[in-house]
């Protein structure tokens, strides 16, 4: 566009502003939904040739001609009759196609090509940030509101007892494996942010989300969900909790692209990876976090103190006592490393455990610390996790990357009662291809696992809190079901919910990291296909295998349990009506495949050939 062409742009731009007049705001949103009134210069346009030709010395801009063909005849002068906008500039200021307006964000409503609704997710709305709330020009209010409906009918082995039982008579080790979840979450949550945050990081930002969750779990087995065998197999809960509660403020910007430091005091997301593989949760902390060179470089410098956890929702509980378990944390991204479109990095978390004299229930009346696992010995520990990460692409090739060395001391074996040496490592890899509407992945895990229990080295790998976004999530029989560890623990799981690692815990929420564990193997290949704009499905096929079951010969006193634990074999519909995430629905069904390992674990009566998990989950948001 030639600069007079963009120059006419701005002056037929400034007549429609003089011409929109000014809106009436709904009652409702009149507090909110304020308008930029625009009153119209007191000089209009001429329209016709009778105008004067163009004369500097009059006050006219020169060069500027008006469109066809009658001859260099310009405008009048520009009159500014804005309250409080900006004076025009003069000419050769600025470029010519910028053009000052008192408040950029309601002009589309003033030019009536847009109109305001609070009830419209949709369209810029001030109740979600879209522009400041009213009467000023930098104060943004963000309400948010999200709906998480979850339906699960699922099948894992189930122990029992014959003085627990429902069906008498039944001698069996596993009883029946069915089972039903219902689970509706809601959530809301509120910001507050000073700053134009369309180029420039926040002043501050005050923001704060209370969750609300009633779930509902129906098992064929007494003792399941209680510990008291005179308890229904049947429950349901509800529980309030505080999910964020932070002041975000901005110290100070480094330079003039706006490389910036600030600090976060609060309860507050984090994760240390770019995947939730060893730390993915809300907590208590402070975090000063920034960046350097352009947002090349970004930091974080923070130390969490975590929270307790409600057995049956997972999420905080604020008026219990906070745990004695800490985490400090250093980390540092690095954008195009090693190569262009990878983005580094390069992390250090220590986490320290004095919960060994703490003796912890559940809601339910399981204990949870010390789990009843080994000896049944309280334990606090020091570790330090060494990570390396990577995620972007090279090509067309994209690939993410997971390594962690764990390292420290654990002040009680749960075979030997004696201090050990921490001594693990983890690994894992996923590369995908996009072609087309399509995207196909590959996936590798390596947890390594403890080959001799009863030495001072613990060397099976375990996470602080895991939530892997990796080879197919929570879509994954083994990342979504929690199995059972019977025979060898009591109210100990070989894995976690909405985790991947075999690590022999209590509770991912509530439970302490067991590095005496038989670690966990991966490999995997799946496939995402974009059918629609809207509609996506993906599927995944996992092989899973136990890195050593020396731990688990120990504590079920076998002489040999095959590794294989089997095929996990997932598919999943994500349906997304309005090309957003205000509306998304999810299907996905899996089936798990018990290898040689897993059938030495866990064969039941009916000699299962299968296990399957169906997840039905909806979520909206405002």
């Amino acid at each position: 566009m030639s600069a007079r062409r963009a120059e006419w742009r701005s002056l037929v731009l400034l007549a429609l502003l003089g011409s929109a007049g000014p809106a009436v705001a709904k009652p409702f949103g009149k507090w909110f939904d304020c308008y930029a009134k625009v009153e119209p210069p007191k000089d209009r346009l001429p329209g016709d040739e009778a105008a004067p030709p163009a004369d500097p010395q009059a006050g006219n801009l020169p060069g500027r001609r008006v469109p066809g063909m009658g001859g260099p005849q310009t405008w009048d002068p520009v009159v500014q009759a804005n309250q409080g906008a900006v004076a025009w500039p003069k000419q050769g200021d600025f470029p010519a196609d910028h053009l000052p307006v008192p408040d950029r964000w309601r002009l589309i409503e003033t030019l009536g090509l847009v109109k305001s609704n609070w009830k419209d997710p949709y369209n810029q709305n001030t109740l979600k940030g879209d522009r400041p709330i009213c009467g000023t020009h930098d104060l943004f209010l963000q309400l948010t509101a999200i709906s998480d409906t979850l339906a699960e009918p699922r099948s894992f082995p189930i122990p029992v007892g014959v003085q627990t039982t429902e069906r008498p008579g039944n001698n069996d080790v596993f009883g029946r494996q069915y089972s039903e979840v219902f689970a509706q979450t809601f959530i809301l949550g509120a910001a507050l942010t000073k700053g134009s945050t369309a180029f420039k990081p926040p002043e501050y930002e005050l923001r704060a989300a209370i969750a609300f969750n009633v779930n509902h779990v129906d098992v064929p087995e007494q003792r399941v969900l209680s510990v008291l065998p005179s308890k229904r197999s049947l429950r349901t809960d509800a529980f309030v909790g505080v999910q964020e509660l932070f002041l975000d403020y901005h110290l100070r910007n480094t330079s003039d692209r706006y490389d910036f430091d600030s600090i976060r005091v609060g309860i507050q997301p984090f994760s240390s990876d770019f995947r939730g593989f060893l730390f993915q949760d809300n907590q208590l902390g402070v975090r000063l976090f920034g960046n350097r060179d352009n947002n090349r470089f970004q930091y974080n410098l923070a130390a969490f103190w975590r929270l307790e956890k409600d057995s049956n929702s997972g999420l905080n509980a604020v008026l219990r006592a906070p745990r004695r378990d800490a985490l400090f944390v250093a980390n540092l991204y690095r954008q195009d490393l090693p190569l262009p479109g990878m983005t580094s990095q390069v992390s250090a978390i220590w986490n320290i455990n004095r919960e060994r004299n703490d003796v912890q229930v559940d809601t339910n009346g399981f204990p949870v610390r010390p789990a009843l696992l080994g000896t049944l010995r309280g334990r606090s520990y020091d570790v330090v996790y060494l990570s390396y990460n990577a995620d972007g692409h090279i090509g067309r090739l994209n690939l993410s990357l997971s390594a962690t060395h764990a390292t420290g001391t654990n002040r009680n074996n749960i075979f030997t009662d004696r201090r050990a040496k921490i001594n693990s490592w983890f690994v894992a890899v996923e590369p995908s291809y996009d072609r087309g509407w399509a995207r196909f992945r590959a996936s590798a895990l390596y947890a390594s696992g403890d080959s001799n229990p009863y030495d001072d080295v613990d060397s099976g790998y375990a996470a602080i809190f895991e939530n892997p976004q990796f080879a197919g999530a929570d879509t994954s029989y083994w990342v979504r079901q929690t199995i059972p560890f019977a025979g060898g623990g009591r109210a100990i799981s070989v894995n976690s919910r909405n985790g991947i690692l075999n690590d022999l815990r209590s509770s991912k929420e509530q439970g302490q990291a067991n590095f005496t564990n038989p670690g966990t193997m991966l490999l995997g290949v799946g496939a995402d296909f974009d059918i629609l704009p809207e509609l996506r499905i993906s599927g995944s096929a996992n092989h899973l295998w136990f890195a050593t079951t020396a731990t688990l010969q120990a504590l079920r006193v076998e002489g040999t349990i095959p590794k294989d634990i089997g095929w996990d074999l997932s598919t999943a519909a994500t349906y997304r009506p309005h090309f957003n995430q205000n509306l998304v629905f999810r299907l996905s069904g899996a089936v798990l495949k018990p290898g040689a390992g897993f059938r030495d674990l866990f064969t039941n009566s009916p000699r299962t050939g299968h296990y399957y998990s169906v997840l039905f989950n909806a979520v909206l948001a405002y």
